[in-house]
């Protein structure tokens, strides 16, 4: 935030430090000081002590990073940045006048607009790989997580400054895909999908198994379509590429509905072949060990590594039979990665059940060679638990699909807007109750760590005076409200003429720690630091909203309250965006 001044301070520290010969650190690190009612940031000596006392002289390093803390402090202290310096403990602290670091902190946001909060370029391309649903079956709750972690890691780590590659890995050949097959060529032959083209290929999915499952010698019908497939049947491949697109179409739908967009599809029928002769290559190397035909291809991966205690076990990266394995394809997929986008890192958002799957496919490509799978990481979540603990399940069509999902969410969001604004115009009541319902579904996926298990419960998603999407999204519609009133009277920010108020404090303060927000949910990959950051300046802004007139106020401080009310607000669209959630209007 004060950017400017701690480079003047740090050219005074430097200046210091070479005039009595003291040695300069390659870089000083600096942090903000608890926020008690006054900010400032802080820095500290004692790496300077220990390089000091590391030339050779003899020094207590605590002491000397005091005594040079306290002389630094003498000469900033009438520097006109500062309200206040102090050393305390081999710490230099830097104190700013808080009418002063109010009106800049509001400066940047109506400077910066959308842009408030964003970090600089940081010159690393990261491809993040999410959502991965199987064609030729529903898009059901199942994938929404993914998804929407995704999106929000996504939209996260490009506002931090990175150059973020958004990549699906849809699932488009294997058994399930042959039995759709299957079924649709004998008993529904012909048939194009309806409007509802997820729930549709989903219920033709489900029809096959329940039918092999009631008639099992119907098997040798599925095995004899496999060969066909395997054979590359040209009326096998054409039927697969036009239902396969059936299924991408009606992802796309979802995904526009969800506001989620991809830079690259991958498909696994693109890394069936190349991984089959990546195989190839391990056994040539040593690497993978080949027991066909009575057993598969397989890594000893701790063997390998000399390692005694087991931790990576055994990876079967071929069947017996030559067919490929889910090893098979993931060997060739991130070899493609990298091929086709030179990343800096290769992020995986995958369920933690997973773990230890990438882990042997990324060490194996360690031993072989790739210097890249060191940067390959798994972003792993745990499931999402819905009211009455719905269990899933795709082969028996027991899924609740993700429009099931929306459609209710939309429901019981659409009664609380008619309750809250019923004057509201009915076009404009269901774009509000899709707004607030998406939100609700959001938010809870997204406000807990991605490790834990969540549980759904509608009435704290849609509460509007809780940790929810809807509090937040009320607090926009509240500052939106004042500025309408205002007529138009946006004015640039100014010091506030008067002192000011708890409420405002906390605002300001809460407004100007989101660049830092962002920052460190992107180096954490961590969503729920966005999500507290919305919830807390959704809370400030109230506070300040109760207990702070705006329009009534005297015209100065009017002036001063009015462009707070556009930071805020400006500030909480923000924090919503980054967790792909819309910021209505009126609610």
């Amino acid at each position: 935030m004060f950017q400017s001044e701690q480079k003047e301070a740090e050219e005074l520290i430097h200046h210091y430090l070479e005039e009595n010969g003291i040695p300069i650190p390659e870089a000083f690190q600096w942090g903000n000081v608890p926020f008690k009612g006054e900010w400032g940031i802080s820095t500290s000596f004692f790496e300077t002590a220990a390089l000091e006392a590391r030339s050779g002289k003899q020094i207590n390093v605590p002491e000397r990073a005091q005594e040079i803390a306290q002389d630094v402090s003498a000469r900033l202290e009438k520097h006109r940045s500062f309200s206040r310096v102090e050393a305390v403990k081999g710490y230099l602290n830097l104190y700013f006048a808080t009418g002063e670091f109010s009106r800049k902190v509001i400066a940047q946001v109506l400077e910066q607009r959308r842009d408030f909060g964003k970090g600089d370029p940081k010159g690393e391309r990261v491809m993040v790989e999410f959502s991965q649903p199987n064609t030729h079956k529903a898009f059901h709750v199942g994938h929404l997580r993914s998804a929407i972690l995704g999106d929000s890691i996504c939209r996260i780590m490009d506002f931090a400054g990175y150059e973020v590659v958004r990549a699906n890995y849809f699932g488009d050949i294997g058994l399930h895909v042959i039995k759709w097959l299957w079924n649709y060529m004998k008993y529904h032959a012909g048939e194009e999908p309806p409007q509802d083209t997820t729930r549709w290929m989903g219920d033709i999915y489900a029809e096959a198994n329940q039918r092999l499952e009631e008639n099992p010698d119907l098997e040798s019908e599925v095995r004899e379509l496999y060969a066909r497939w395997d054979a590359r049947d040209p009326e096998i491949v054409d039927l697969w590429q036009n239902t396969r697109q059936w299924s991408l179409d009606g992802f796309e739908d979802m995904y526009d509905t969800l506001n989620i967009h991809f830079d690259h599809l991958y498909a696994n029928s693109q890394a069936e072949k190349p991984g089959q002769e990546m195989v190839k290559e391990l056994i040539e190397e040593g690497i993978a060990e080949d027991l066909r035909p009575e057993d598969a291809v397989i890594v000893r991966i701790d063997e390998l590594l000399g390692l005694e205690k087991e931790q990576y076990r055994v990876l079967v990266v071929l069947r017996s039979d030559g067919t490929a394995l889910y090893a098979t394809e993931d060997l060739a997929l991130a070899k493609m990665k990298f091929t086709d986008y030179d990343l800096n890192k290769s992020i995986y958002v995958v369920d933690v059940r997973q773990q230890l799957h990438f882990q042997q496919v990324w060490k194996t490509l360690e031993i072989a060679g790739y210097e890249w799978a060191k940067r390959c990481e798994h972003l792993s979540y745990e499931l999402v638990n819905l009211p009455g603990n719905v269990v899933m399940a795709s082969r028996d069509g027991t899924v609740v699909l993700l429009e099931d999902l929306i459609r209710e969410a939309t429901a019981r969001a659409l009664e609380v807007v008619e309750e809250k604004n019923p004057s509201l115009r009915k076009q404009e009541k269901q774009n509000v109750a899709k707004t607030v319902g998406l939100g609700a579904i959001k938010y809870p996926l997204l406000a807990r760590d991605n490790t834990k298990i969540v549980t759904f419960d509608w009435e704290k998603a849609l509460d509007f005076n809780g940790q929810a999407a809807p509090y937040i999204q009320y607090a926009h519609v509240r500052a939106n409200s004042i500025l309408r009133r205002a007529w138009g009277l946006l004015p640039k920010a100014v010091t506030p003429p008067h002192e000011l108020e708890p409420a405002e404090i906390n605002l300001i303060e809460r407004i100007s720690q989101l660049p830092d927000d962002v920052g460190r949910a992107a180096e954490e990959r961590k969503t729920l630091h966005i999500t507290n950051t919305a919830y807390e300046l959704a809370r400030a802004f109230n506070k300040f909203y109760k207990q702070c007139p705006v329009l009534d106020a005297p015209p100065r401080v009017r002036k001063f309250r009015i462009s707070l009310v556009v930071a805020a607000r400006q500030a909480i669209a923000n924090t919503l965006n980054l967790l792909g959630i819309e910021a209505p209007p009126v609610m």
